[in-house]
């Protein structure tokens, strides 16, 4: 039987930041994943025509947090990439989150300032106060038309849900702007992997305190490892054998299409079809990696109910599912819980690596502790 002090569950960012961080301490840690490889839905390979792709989506990293910049630089070089993103409506492309530019685009007007931007969404906002629901927030700052026309449908296809049935931190997280800034975050550090994600996943893990096994599911291989602490970054139902019913979370579907010749599909790395289309967006791996090539691949998204679990969904009674989870979760002292389906919230990535890294501390201060 294999003994360790820490057992991970999860190489993605999560468990890879975490056990990296307790290795560094000096704790021997073993890493294990159900998947054939490392980096979760963060890794990154080549297809058959050579082109850098994310099979479970793009991925474009940014942050403001300096300390997991000096974290993660450990372990990669960066290239500069900041992320773009149009919505196709009503036969134009126009730059989401809201900006001037999408604005007159849409309207046919020609706002000069930030003031005159101002004022035209004054005109058409619906003030809802308080906002208790993604809908609230759409109309409170961008009024029905705009919310009709670029997230109203979106929503439906992401979520399978109503504006009115999400929780008012959905739509919370996207701007509006009111000058001519297209990019889609403002972060200070915004950048991709130069080598890929893969490759980083694979230095953060390269430790002599590390082991990692793939194609391990816990479930199966939890016997065999005798361990003082477990950090678990998978579903957290799951763990509880779902006893008080599953959480709901979303998946998603991946077509993936290859056009030799094709120097480029579109002009920015994802567009969002928020109304005609099945699918809710087309992101190209070639603005993400800025790597030369002779063809081009896309990947088009299609949110369905079943399948790995991708995204938690936020309601009210979903979060009240999962508060009953967490009473069973803190009650556990030899078990951490972090990362987005653990903890049940959206992470972005750089925020998975500061939740592990606070996990990992106290998993240290725990271990500390004379058993």
């Amino acid at each position: 039987m294999m003994r360790v002090d820490v057992l991970v569950v999860g190489a993605g960012f999560s468990g890879a930041t975490a056990a990296r961080c307790l290795a560094d301490a000096g704790h021997r840690v073993h890493v294990i994943d159900r998947r054939p490889h490392v980096g979760g839905n963060a890794w990154d390979t080549r297809d058959r025509w050579g082109v850098r792709i994310h099979p479970y989506g793009p991925h474009a990293f940014h942050t403001d947090a300096e300390r997991i910049v000096a974290f993660l630089s450990r372990f990669t070089a960066w290239t500069p990439y900041e992320h773009r993103v149009l919505a196709s409506v009503d036969g134009m492309l126009v730059p989401v989150p809201v900006n001037r530019t999408t604005i007159n685009r849409l309207y046919g007007l020609a706002l000069a300032d930030d003031a005159e931007v101002a004022a035209f969404l004054e005109r058409v906002r619906e003030k809802r106060q308080p906002e208790r629901t993604s809908e609230d927030v759409v109309l409170n700052r961008v009024g029905r038309d705009l919310c009709d026309r670029l997230f109203r449908g979106y929503t439906r296809k992401q979520w399978d849900l109503e504006l009115a049935d999400l929780a008012p931190l959905v739509l919370r997280r996207i701007p509006v702007r009111t000058g001519d800034d297209d990019r889609y975050f403002t972060d200070r550090h915004q950048a991709q992997p130069s080598e890929g994600f893969a490759r980083m996943f694979e230095r953060m893990l390269d430790h002599p305190g590390i082991s990692v096994a793939l194609d391990c599911d816990y479930h199966d291989c939890r016997d065999a490892i005798e361990h003082r602490h477990l950090v678990y970054t998978g579903p957290i139902d799951a763990f509880f054998d779902r006893c008080h019913g599953p959480l709901p979370y979303r998946s998603l579907r991946f077509e993936f299409e290859h056009f030799e010749g094709l120097d480029r599909y579109q002009p920015v790395g994802t567009v969002n079809y928020p109304n005609e289309h099945a699918w809710t967006r087309i992101s190209e791996f070639r603005h993400f990696t800025q790597e030369a090539h002779g063809g081009t691949t896309i990947v088009r998204e299609y949110p369905e109910a079943r399948g790995d679990p991708f995204y938690p969904i936020p309601r009210p009674e979903n979060d009240a599912l999962y508060q009953r989870y967490r009473e069973m979760a803190d009650a556990r002292g030899d078990v951490t819980f972090v990362g987005r389906l653990a903890q049940y919230r959206y992470y972005n990535m750089d925020q998975a690596v500061g939740a592990a890294m606070t996990a990992a501390e106290r998993v240290m201060a725990a271990l500390a502790k004379p058993r």
